[in-house]
């Protein structure tokens, strides 16, 4: 198995750059890790080295409480980000608590060798999966204390099967992993991985510390108008389907719109815009016009959608329609309702949770879309019964940061 997953890395690191050539992901994946060593260059070897590990831009925001308290702990280590993703390093590469912000590189054995010697870390912190074989052996061979955070195990998962052996293998890089859910832990157990805490998901604690920074924007509340807002964020073309055709056939004039899509393309950005038949102004428009005047709001650009959602009275939340569902914590934690595609959300435990406790809906179509948009704007009691499951939700589950930060002090 071991010399057939490097056969495979080597074919993969063949292709990728012709690959690269036709896709523009792929492109930016490619020619981001090339320049991964040479970012390492500034860490030096006398540093001491906290480095973390996020597949992608969700999984970061999982380890961001993790990192500010260990920021404010340890100011004299170097802190260390990785990513897999260009989804997620593309957004977070100037990442302001970080030293260094790069790409993982491909997990061939000559690269996980070199990158480790670069940061020679005195912790290696993963956050929620992202198991690359060859990296674990790493870690394990020099002894690096390995720590999984707010990690999700299924049934399905490799390590579970009588073929997993392999993987299961890997696992034993780690010290210890906090879990999010008794399921996961169970599934370690079965397996003799008795190092678990049940520690619930750092996410929590990072959406219910946005309620203290100051969310105000002058040019939403303009737009917004005191009036009847929904927010629509991270939201890919089938969920924009679903909107223009609301938009376009059922909503009054007193219900104001704002989307937020999750890919900013400047020719979509457009098409999304020509798409819709009343009064729309885009953010990199907005200068000298009277947005009070408008009523559909497209953001074309980043970073601006948590705060957004403090004005939303109802949130639809992208992806669940698509390639899977965004994030759906920081629109809850200000106490409104929470609508998503009904596709794609299963392995999202707080979307399960939420649509059980009665603080959020799905929507597959054009006719589901509209019954319960409807039904909210006209419900406000319906609003207010949603709004407090998902406030509440957000307040009980909070303190996977505390916990974690509590045994990683006793490591460092």
């Amino acid at each position: 198995m071991n010399f057939l997953y490097n056969l495979l890395l080597t074919i993969v690191s063949i292709l990728l750059p012709i690959v690269a050539l036709f896709n523009k992901k792929i492109r930016l994946f490619y020619k981001g890790r090339k320049e991964t060593f040479s970012k390492l260059n500034n860490i030096s070897k006398t540093d001491n080295v906290i480095w973390f590990h996020a597949a992608s831009l969700g999984e970061f925001e999982q380890g961001r409480p993790i990192i500010e308290e260990l920021k404010q702990h340890y100011s004299d280590y170097k802190i260390v980000v990785t990513f897999f993703s260009p989804s997620g390093y593309e957004v977070r590469k100037n990442y302001p608590l970080a030293d260094v912000v790069c790409y993982l590189p491909l997990d061939t054995k000559s690269n996980v060798k070199k990158f480790i010697k670069l940061v020679h870390p005195d912790i290696a912190i993963m956050i929620k999966y992202e198991f690359w074989p060859n990296l674990l052996s790493e870690l394990k061979k020099h002894d690096v204390p390995t720590i999984l955070i707010s990690g999700i195990f299924r049934k399905k998962q490799s390590f579970f099967k009588w073929y997993g052996g392999f993987m299961r293998k890997r696992l034993t890089a780690f010290k210890h992993f906090f879990v999010q859910n008794k399921t996961s832990k169970d599934l370690l157990n079965s397996i003799n991985f008795n190092n678990v805490t049940i520690a619930g998901d750092t996410r929590f604690d990072r959406v219910y510390a946005i309620l203290q920074q100051d969310n105000s924007l002058s040019f939403i509340s303009e737009f917004k108008n005191n009036q009847y807002t929904v927010v629509a964020g991270s939201t890919w073309k089938e969920d924009e389907e679903l909107i223009v055709d609301y938009i376009n056939k059922h909503a009054s004039d007193d219900e104001k719109f704002i989307i937020a899509p999750h890919n900013i393309n400047q020719k979509q950005v457009k098409e999304l815009q020509n798409l819709i038949n009343k009064k729309t102004i885009l953010y990199s428009e907005k200068e000298g016009k009277l947005l009070s005047h408008y009523q559909v709001f497209i953001i074309d650009t980043i970073g601006l959608l948590t705060k957004i959602y403090s004005y939303a009275d109802v949130a639809y939340v992208g992806g669940g329609l698509a390639t899977g569902l965004h994030n759906i914590l920081e629109p809850a934690t200000y106490g409104i309702p929470v609508i998503f595609g009904a596709n794609k959300y299963s392995k999202f435990k707080e979307a399960v949770d939420l649509l059980k406790l009665g603080g959020a809906k799905i929507v597959v179509n054009t006719n589901e879309f509209s019954s319960n948009f409807a039904l909210l704007k006209s419900g406000k009691k319906l609003r207010e019964q949603m709004g407090s499951v998902t406030h509440n939700y957000i307040s009980k589950n909070i303190g996977a940061t505390k916990t974690i930060i509590t045994y990683l002090k006793n490591v460092l």
